[in-house]
């Protein structure tokens, strides 16, 4: 299944960033977005994904379940990367934009949002990979 859409050029991005995150020791990259996470829940299981995955993490990463709330700490690297982020990453899997955190973001340029996933290194510890 080839998902040709914002969310799966935001998915690309989002995996990179957490990729760099992982290669520089650091945990994983709160998945805020519920667009781009539905993205990934329909890719993650497919065959084209890892090649997906490694094309823009450098590695395959999976996806796991990660409670919390608060800063998002990947936001700086990913505007020096690729800019602000578009509305997509404020976007609910229903396609509604939240405008209110939007424009927070806007105003503030930080993000404070609640997550239920990020990204996994698959080596069993959760911890970056060859930080053991």
């Amino acid at each position: 299944m080839s998902i040709t859409t914002i969310e799966r050029r935001e998915l690309g991005r989002f995996l990179a960033v957490a990729g760099r995150q992982f290669a520089g020791g650091g945990g994983p990259a709160e998945m805020f977005s519920r667009a781009v996470d539905s993205a990934w829940h329909r890719m993650i299981g497919t065959p084209e994904y890892a090649a997906f995955s490694s094309e823009h993490a450098g590695t395959v990463l999976g996806h796991r379940e990660m409670n919390g709330s608060g800063p998002i700490g990947w936001v700086a690297a990913y505007e020096e990367a690729y800019g602000q982020l578009p509305a997509i990453w404020f976007t609910g899997a229903d396609g509604v934009l939240d405008e209110s955190a939007l424009a927070r973001y806007e105003a503030t340029g930080k993000v404070v949002a609640e997550w239920d996933c990020g990204p996994t290194t698959g080596d069993g510890d959760e911890a970056a990979p060859g930080s053991r």
